[in-house]
């Protein structure tokens, strides 16, 4: 995983994954939620790459768009 550069200072993301069709999001409580495009649709897949890859409005824009829409959380 890479970590999150968190501009802001103020993300509860530590790190994320990006896969063709996916994005794996690491929090600071170290729990790992999976985002898919059959789970989220690919436009916010694909929107939450390009903030992950930015590392600023990420746990924001999962908060407001797809916080329940995640594949697989461990």
């Amino acid at each position: 995983m890479e970590r999150y550069r968190n501009l802001g200072r103020d993300s509860g993301i530590d790190a994320y994954e990006i896969g063709s069709d996916f994005i794996k999001v690491r929090f600071k409580d170290r729990k790992v939620y999976t985002y898919t495009y059959e789970s989220a649709g690919q436009y916010h897949i694909e929107k939450m790459k390009s903030l992950a890859q930015r590392g600023s409005g990420l746990n924001q824009y999962i908060n407001l768009h797809v916080k329940n829409k995640y594949a697989s959380k461990h």
